[in-house]
Parts: C-alpha cells; sequence; structure tokens
C-alpha cells in the first residue's frame, strides 16, 4: 500500500512539471529592446549644437544634433523609462570639477543656478513607432552613465515648450 501511495504522489509530481511558457509580452525583457538597440547603434547626424543655443531656436517636429553630458540632476535618468536629462557643459559644471569640491553626486551641478539648469537642459527620450517613452532603464546601456559625453539627434517632441527641451532620440553616441 505505501508503494502505491509513493507511485501515485511521484506521478503526480511528475504529471505537475511541465515545460515552462514562454514570457509573456508584459514581461520585462532580458536585454535592449529593438528599438532602443537601433537608437543606440545609429551614428547621430549633423554638427550638434550647444543646449542653451538649441533652446532658443528650435520648434517642435523639427531635427536636431546636440551634445552634452549626462548631468543636471540627482537622478538624470528617469526610472523604468528610456529618458535622461543631457545638460551643457558650456553652462553647466559638475561639482568634481570645482576645486576642492568632494561632492557624492557631481552629476546634480547643484553648484550651479536652477536658471542656468533650466536654460542649459534637455530631456532625452527613446520612443516607439507610437511615440510613447520605452518602458525600459538606459541607464548603463551603451555606455549611458552619469557624467559621460553624449550626442543625439532627434526630434523636437510636440510636447516641448520654453521651458522644457524634449527630444525625440533617433541617434544616440556616447563619448566626445
Amino acid at each position: 500500500m505505501k508503494t502505491t501511495w509513493l507511485l501515485l504522489a511521484a506521478a503526480g509530481l511528475l504529471a505537475s512539471c511541465k515545460e515552462k511558457t514562454p514570457a509573456s509580452a508584459d514581461a520585462p525583457a532580458t536585454g535592449p529592446s529593438e528599438t532602443l538597440t537601433r537608437v543606440l547603434a545609429t551614428a547621430p547626424a549633423g554638427s550638434p549644437q550647444a543646449i542653451h543655443t538649441a533652446r532658443v531656436s528650435v520648434q517642435p517636429g523639427e531635427e536636431i544634433t546636440i551634445s552634452g553630458r549626462i548631468m543636471g540632476s540627482s537622478r538624470p535618468f528617469v526610472d523604468g523609462r528610456a529618458a535622461f536629462i543631457l545638460g551643457d557643459p558650456e553652462i553647466l559644471t559638475p561639482c568634481n570639477e570645482n576645486p576642492g569640491d568632494d561632492c557624492d553626486s557631481p552629476w546634480d551641478t547643484c553648484c550651479d543656478t536652477p536658471e542656468d539648469k533650466k536654460r542649459a537642459t534637455a530631456t532625452i527620450q527613446i520612443v516607439d513607432a507610437d511615440g510613447r517613452v520605452l518602458k525600459e532603464a538606459v541607464e548603463g546601456v551603451g555606455g549611458l552613465e552619469k557624467l559621460a559625453h553624449v550626442t543625439v539627434t532627434g526630434k523636437v517632441a510636440e510636447s516641448s515648450s520654453a521651458d522644457v527641451l524634449l527630444i525625440n532620440a533617433q541617434a544616440i553616441r556616447t563619448g566626445k
């Protein structure tokens, strides 16, 4: 009798073990999406403009190439989204580049004024075909790190304003 119960229990355990089903469409991807990979693999076009200059001359829908560094906020990357803040090194200075400053988060540019931060930053986002920001973090992908030098080509988003320069990136390159 004990043997029968053991065999039935073993058969039940084996029957309950089935091949894992593939991840659902809502499950997080294990690597960068195709869209993110394409944007990071495409070379930016044209000569980059300084962010503070571009802010006063571009209009929504225009294509633009800008360059800067990932800085201007204590948290320059948007959690769980393909978006980050790009700061203009002609205006903003990371705290670690100020003599005697041993700041733990030099990318926050805390020594610069709020007015300078406003005129010298742009929000860069990578969007899908429907214009929605990708739901994946970009920090660490393709060299996108705090204080990294970045060149971006993209279109000025329709929701851009005099207060917020928002670029839908089409190509991103890290490094000078």
